[in-house]
């Protein structure tokens, strides 16, 4: 039986990780030259890396792990299906009970009339999922014209063709050719960067009236869908003003269109409700799932998808699917981690005890001369860098350079806190305790520090 085990020293694994592993998001070359740090085991919300270091992982893997590292029981959940039934597909009138089940649980646990579920292996297939079921829908009922998706810039929502098309990422769109057709974008509600002289509030809805100002230019009958994240992720936990989903809400009914909440990081207990659309009252058609919905223990995604669009879709065969749809081991594992969600009310201590408590010393982090606001909701939260707190000021240097050397702090003071250009943000397990919240701040606070000493060093510390 082959072992994978860390039988060799940090260097060599690094040289090896340099020579044959292309990463994802990353300058391979950079691989070679600095090396990858190791990551061997985990627990709880540490990781431990090749050198026997301790790392409070304040992203969750990438937004995940909700349950934390170590689960023995999805891990016995997993065996325990593999010997059982290790695959089976879901094509030609055949299904199998992991499938049935988790399916059943999630229109259980979803709101409103969201009552059935398309399986994926990962957000990005969902959503690009979601693209041909949006298309699809419209065409069934005779208007194939409404083909037109409105997404938003700095949005994410995967990074194939389909699905990196939806996110308005601009270094994704720059290679292979993206975005497809009829993916259209407006602005995202990011009133610390672009709201200039407006109130949040103004801001918020001048931002959500774009979506219908880019209804109108394309033409009602054309536009299929509007696709959002409930809070955006990667783009920097940016966090609605209040005024925003409603605005949003009355447009896309007003119009007619389908809304597509994309849950990948806000499900499953992230917001402090099991999804984000319970948080912010939204009433979407279709929710992209992954990520929480398995802790990240096994790869799998979906749509959820509400009574009328798969009403519609159910009198058609529907020409699309993945070899690892509703994957029996991915299922039986997502099911025991709802379990273990559930039972364990972890989406409630996250709403009554430990986000209201990292809500507290997370917005203290605004007290830092370097933070010029620190925003959260739920267990996802973001502080944005500034030279000038009082003009809201971005900084001279490239943006992302200062939000990489606080990374780079960070790391070194053994926590994982990621940077978005000039934003740092935090997505901690779901099971992270009060004293651990406490280490997470210290440790923010004194790489901040040692951030803020090397940026003003390194002559850096100047408004654009």
């Amino acid at each position: 039986m082959n072992k994978i085990t860390n039988h060799m020293p940090t260097a060599q694994l690094q040289a090896l990780d340099a020579a044959h592993h292309m990463h994802p998001f990353s300058t391979q070359n950079d691989f070679a030259t600095r090396g990858a740090r190791v990551i061997t085991s985990a627990r709880g919300v540490f990781l431990r890396d090749s050198e026997g270091q301790e790392i409070l992982d304040a992203m969750a893997g990438l937004w995940c792990v909700n349950v934390g590292y170590g689960r023995e029981e999805l891990v016995e959940a997993a065996a325990r299906q593999m010997r059982e039934l290790p695959y089976y597909n879901t094509f030609f009138m055949t299904t199998h009970i992991p499938a049935i089940a988790l399916a059943a649980k999630l229109a259980e646990l979803a709101p409103g009339d969201l009552n059935h579920v398309f399986f994926a292996g990962s957000g990005s297939e969902a959503n690009d999922t979601n693209i041909r079921m949006v298309r699809t829908y419209w065409a069934e009922k005779g208007q194939p014209e409404r083909n037109v998706i409105i997404a938003r810039w700095n949005g994410y929502h995967g990074s194939s063709m389909g699905s990196g098309s939806l996110g308005g990422m601009v270094g994704i769109h720059s290679q292979g050719g993206l975005p497809i057709p009829d993916i259209l974008h407006i602005g995202q509600p990011h009133w610390w960067a672009e709201g200039g002289e407006m109130s949040p509030e103004e801001f918020g809805l001048m931002r959500a009236r774009e979506l219908e100002e880019k209804i109108l230019e394309v033409g009602p009958e054309r536009v299929g869908a509007f696709i959002a994240e409930p809070v955006q992720g990667a783009g920097g936990v940016i966090i609605p003003p209040d005024s925003y989903w409603p605005e949003i809400q009355r447009i896309v009914d007003k119009y007619g269109i389908l809304l597509i909440a994309d849950e990948v990081i806000c499900g499953f207990g992230r917001t402090g409700n099991w999804f984000g659309s319970q948080t912010l009252d939204i009433r979407p058609h279709i929710m992209t799932i992954a990520k929480g919905l398995s802790s990240g223990y096994q790869p799998i995604g979906g749509s959820i998808v509400c009574d009328e669009v798969a009403g519609v879709l159910a009198a058609c065969e529907f020409n699309h699917g993945y070899t690892y749809s509703g994957h029996p081991v991915a299922a039986a594992v997502a099911l025991e981690n709802l379990r273990i969600l559930e039972e364990e009310r972890i989406v409630e201590t996250v709403h009554d005890e430990t986000a209201p408590y990292l809500k507290q010393k997370f917005e203290s982090l605004a007290d830092h001369p370097m933070v010029g606001e620190a925003r959260i909701v739920g267990m996802m939260g973001s502080i944005a860098l500034t030279p000038d707190k009082a003009a809201r000021a971005k900084f001279k240097a490239d943006a992302g350079t200062v939000g990489y050397i606080t990374r780079e702090r960070c790391f070194a003071n053994n926590l994982i806190m990621r940077h978005v250009y000039d934003r740092m943000i935090v997505s901690p397990p779901l099971v992270i305790s009060k004293s651990e919240i406490d280490l997470l701040i210290q440790r923010a606070w004194q790489s901040l520090d040692e951030a803020m000493a090397q940026v003003k060093a390194e002559g850096l510390w100047e408004s654009a």
